[in-house]
């Protein structure tokens, strides 16, 4: 079998544990009830890892319920990547449409974090900016520096507490104690050690922290926080930042008019 044979066959394998059962026609003559092995063994390890990625989920609606979404989930969107670790980017968004979530709303943004969490976690390392950098920087090039954020950082916001109910059910009650509420709410997730650090931020930071990561200046950055708050501290939210560890580098941005 040709190198271009090879590629053919596992398409249409591929295709065929899809749920496209004509697909493997040219080497093997339906039915074909091996597939349902395979089909099985796929799906088993999807529902695993989406298991082991949205915990919170799991513990809010139960093993048996989790395991039966996740199953409906694996079937309608098979794992494309022999390496299950990034595999559920899209489950929170099919959650949200999921018939039996909809008395429970909540759901599709908790698995959002559970899936952010999960990023931060796998997301590479990356060295600290040393604090007393920031501390030479003039203030006439604030509008011409950017800092580069640490690679594991994520933020999420939303208009409701549901970062609050998602820590909740992190502690040992479970989330019993939290009753969902309509306030805003604003999070942010980083490793900068063996364990994923989870806050909640207030306006200002996020504002602050989501240019930054857009790359816009220091100086761009800071007027977004005013504009999220206008009675914000400045220093404190870049003392807090420091204190996180979610800064690594300074960088200048390009073509900055002077």
């Amino acid at each position: 079998m040709s190198l271009h044979d090879e590629r053919s066959f596992f398409d249409a394998f591929d295709a065929a544990l899809a749920g496209d059962d004509l697909a493997l026609v040219p080497w093997l003559t339906p039915p074909a009830p091996g597939l349902a092995v395979y089909r099985n063994t796929i799906v088993s390890a999807a529902i695993d890892a989406l298991a082991a990625t949205f915990a919170t989920i799991r513990l809010m609606t139960g093993e048996d319920w989790f395991r039966a979404a996740a199953g409906e989930f694996a079937r309608a969107h098979p794992p494309i990547d022999p390496a299950l670790v990034n595999y559920g980017a899209d489950f929170p968004g099919w959650l949200a449409s999921f018939p039996p979530a909809q008395d429970a709303h909540y759901l599709a943004g908790a698995a959002r974090l559970d899936w952010l969490w999960w990023q931060s976690w796998s997301a590479a390392d990356a060295s600290l900016l040393d604090p007393a950098a920031l501390s030479t920087l003039p203030a006439e090039g604030l509008a011409s520096i950017t800092l580069g954020l640490h690679p594991t950082l994520h933020l999420a916001s939303f208009e409701a507490s549901i970062p609050s109910l998602w820590l909740a059910h992190q502690s040992p009650l479970r989330g019993e104690a939290h009753q969902l509420a309509d306030a805003p709410e604003q999070i942010l997730f980083v490793r900068t050690g063996p364990h994923v650090q989870s806050h909640l931020v207030d306006p200002a930071t996020f504002a602050f922290l989501e240019s930054l990561q857009r790359r816009e200046a220091v100086l761009a950055a800071a007027e977004c926080a005013l504009a999220a708050d206008p009675e914000c501290s400045l220093p404190h939210i870049l003392t807090g930042a420091i204190a996180l560890g979610l800064f690594t580098t300074i960088n200048l941005i390009p073509d900055t008019p002077r």
